[in-house]
């Protein structure tokens, strides 16, 4: 779990407003895989605010792997 949580981490490495803050907090705190599945929507609002729609998806998409064998695989749906 420790590197989904640095994949993620690393994700929004470049995101500097107070929402990343924040974001990084979440994800420092969460307890399981699941919760940290979850709070790749909120990276990938900030990597979009912060670069474009297709970087977010590409950096988010890029985490999957870091999810397999968590998750069912029926979860883990790429962004489009």
């Amino acid at each position: 779990m420790a590197n989904i949580r640095h994949q993620l981490q690393g994700s929004i490495e470049d995101c500097t407003s107070e929402s990343a803050h924040r974001l990084r907090k979440k994800i420092d705190q969460a307890r399981t895989p699941q919760e940290l599945w979850l709070l790749r929507n909120d990276a990938y609002q900030l990597i979009s605010q912060q670069h474009n729609q297709a970087v977010a998806a590409q950096r988010i998409n890029g985490l999957i792997p870091s999810f397999e064998g968590w998750l069912e695989p029926r979860q883990l749906v790429r962004i489009g």
